[in-house]
């Protein structure tokens, strides 16, 4: 399977601001953007006079990189969110926010959203009482998510950094265990991000 395997904090330099890449580094002073927020390479620092065009991709390139998609798989999930009743930017990221991994991290269970796509891979949890191990995977309303019995004294789970839980989520620290209340608003995205100009680019 396809990843991106090079130096994630260039990509928050690149869009220049912080995408939470790296868990718990993202809040400490070894931030990249903290020490060097400015575009990585050997232009980084110029002056560049940003296009039409140039907008709505950084714009795209910021969202799929904070959800950590791949370009084919951001395809696939914004051609879903089109065909869906509603606004297509709001059903974007709605779609982005129901995948199994974006769960897996919303609740707390993993410090990083690459983190949780790992450990969704590596066979940790279950969905609704049933093993699940592909992380694009998109829930619903009232699925519920575990870690499973064999996991739950691992190293991974016993020393998580709690974070608040947004609303759409319920959680319980004691079972390692949550549920999907209900189908996230556009108010519960935690990354500001102009949805418009991602339809705007993919209408051309």
């Amino acid at each position: 399977m396809a990843r991106y395997t090079a130096a994630v904090c260039r990509l928050c330099r690149r869009e220049g601001e912080k995408l939470f890449l790296k868990g718990q580094r993202c809040y400490t002073g070894k931030c990249s953007i903290v020490r060097r927020s400015f575009a990585p390479g050997q232009h980084g620092q110029g002056r560049k006079k940003i296009s039409e065009y140039g907008t709505q991709l950084r714009e795209k390139q910021k969202t799929k990189r904070f959800y950590g998609v791949l370009e084919s798989q951001f395809r696939k999930t914004y051609a879903t969110a089109e065909n869906m009743k509603g606004k297509t930017g709001e059903n974007l990221l709605r779609l982005l926010e129901l995948r199994f991994d974006n769960v897996v991290y919303r609740m707390g269970l993993a410090n990083s959203r690459s983190e949780a796509r790992q450990l969704v891979t590596h066979g940790h949890f279950t969905l609704n009482g049933k093993k699940a191990d592909i992380p694009s995977m998109t829930l619903k309303a009232g699925d519920e998510i575990a870690v499973r019995e064999s996991s739950r004294k691992s190293p991974k789970f016993q020393d998580l950094i709690r974070r608040p839980v947004p609303a759409w989520l319920s959680f319980n620290a004691e079972t390692l265990s949550g549920s999907i209340v209900q189908i996230p608003d556009r108010t519960d995205v935690d990354i500001e991000v102009r949805e418009t100009l991602i339809v705007e680019l993919y209408s051309k």
